[in-house]
């Protein structure tokens, strides 16, 4: 059982002030990696995504919004710190955050 547990959740670390000031630099979130599988992502759902760009950088952002071809559209909640992603493909999203350590 823990195993199957460790396998789905996932502690990930703030680098950035993107999600400033409900997230800060070096804050811990738990992700739930798992959870996407059977369900898809929500507006307002904190979301671990690939960055569209650079492949192996993981970032969080919340789902602002989705597009009529299925893909998302993630914002930082810091408009000085964060780049919008307004097309990113539901593939690029990881997991979904659930509880913050900090």
């Amino acid at each position: 059982m823990l195993g199957w547990i460790f396998r789905r959740l996932r502690r990930v670390r703030i680098r950035g002030a993107s999600m400033f000031p409900l997230l800060q630099p070096d804050d811990e979130v738990l992700v739930d990696m798992r959870i996407y599988r059977g369900t898809a992502p929500r507006v307002g759902d904190l979301v671990v995504a690939r960055h569209p760009i650079q492949e192996d950088l993981e970032i969080v952002k919340r789902v602002a919004a989705i597009n009529p071809d299925g893909s998302y559209h993630l914002k930082g909640e810091n408009p000085f710190e964060s780049s919008d992603f307004r097309s990113l493909p539901a593939i690029k999203i990881l997991g979904k955050v659930i509880a913050r350590f900090g």
